[in-house]
């Protein structure tokens, strides 16, 4: 008797299924049970999200913390679409430049089937100062001095991002390329922490209107030097 409950190599047992699912490159059973979930391999990511992060020179002289509020589409328990909100925190460290990003895996809307939600990017961006420009690691400031000043020497008096006192003397003839460097009083260097840029202190010359009496009488006085 033939054994009716077995199979013959490459067959299949009584009750399945016939067709192998290599045949067709896929289950086309899925279609009669609803279809399946995506496969992992399947799943497209959406477009990053970016957002502007202002901050101070102050703030990327000393670091600080940040908190910024988003709100983001998910679905709830039974698959309708819910908005929360929700707070990220950002640690801003010293050095950090315009353009720095950072990134929020996945915090963008979940609403879309078979899409990962989008990553949210942070970027820095730089506010401007009222007394210094950032040039890399560096500070550059720039000091407007009158003539005499220039010809005698100049103290100029300054306050650092992180509040200290700074005095910059010059006591040689200061002329209108002069700069004076004070190193290591620049901007933190985000990678190696411990270390500074430098500090450039340019002058800006204020040339009086004179008289002919005052020009003849200070070509006098510089001829006789």
């Amino acid at each position: 008797m033939p054994d009716m409950g077995g199979s013959r190599a490459g067959g299949s047992r009584a009750g399945g299924n016939p067709f192998p699912r290599s045949m067709f490159g896929e289950d086309i059973f899925a279609q009669f049970r609803g279809g399946a979930e995506p496969s992992a391999a399947a799943l497209r990511k959406a477009a990053p999200i970016e957002r502007t992060l202002p901050c101070t020179l102050e703030d990327l002289f000393k670091g600080t913390t940040k908190k910024m509020k988003i709100s983001r589409d998910v679905p709830d328990a039974s698959g309708r679409k819910s908005t929360v909100e929700e707070v990220l925190t950002i640690e801003i460290k010293p050095g950090w430049k315009k353009g720095t990003k950072i990134t929020f895996p996945e915090k963008g809307h979940d609403t879309r089937r078979g899409v990962i939600p989008a990553d949210i990017v942070f970027i820095v961006d730089e506010k401007p100062h009222g007394v210094y420009k950032r040039d890399g690691d560096d500070l550059i400031v720039t000091q407007k001095i009158s003539l005499a000043e220039a010809l005698t020497g100049h103290t100029a008096q300054l306050t650092a991002l992180d509040g200290r006192n700074l005095s910059v003397s010059v006591d040689s003839i200061i002329s209108q390329t002069h700069e004076e460097v004070v190193r290591g009083e620049g901007m933190p260097i985000q990678k190696e922490q411990s270390k500074k840029g430098n500090l450039i202190v340019k002058f800006s010359v204020k040339f009086p209107k004179l008289t002919p009496e005052q020009k003849t009488g200070i070509r006098m006085l510089l001829t006789s030097l």
